[in-house]
């Protein structure tokens, strides 16, 4: 049975709330419609974000983002509408939307919507220094 293309989004508690984490989503077939000229816009979109006390259900996402296959959207409202959709059904800490348009026109076009939950700070960034292995060791004497 097929689901038809639907603006419903679920969500499902989050497993860790205690911690951020980050959820990192690539959706490569996204399509809309120009609204000038009703030929179709494709787009691979990036979904980057941290929860709090829900999720995004992936196959309600699907839907979701197929929903917009035949509406007339101009690229930086269609992005926006999918980041404000995302954080009233999830209400995440951090939400990033990057929508990376294919060229039409012989131009690109990359649009970056961010969300940060009022209060919330991320914490600081680690970084682990790499290690020797045998592989990687001069071996000349």
């Amino acid at each position: 049975m097929t689901r038809p293309p639907s603006k419903t989004l679920e969500t499902f508690p989050n497993p860790a709330p205690r911690r951020d984490y980050l959820i990192h989503m690539e959706i490569p077939e996204f399509t809309c419609l120009c609204p000038k000229t009703g030929q179709p816009d494709f787009a691979v979109l990036s979904l980057d974000f941290i929860p709090d006390e829900t999720c995004i259900e992936l196959k309600s996402l699907k839907s979701y983002i197929w929903s917009f296959r035949d509406e007339g959207c101009f690229h930086e409202a269609v992005t926006n509408r999918i980041l404000d959709d995302l954080i009233e059904a999830a209400k995440p800490r951090f939400m990033r939307v990057t929508a990376r348009f294919f060229v039409r026109g012989g131009i690109f076009t990359n649009v970056v919507a961010e969300h940060r939950k009022e209060g919330w700070q991320p914490e600081p960034r680690i970084e682990l220094a790499g290690f020797v292995t045998q592989t990687n060791v001069s071996t000349r004497g």
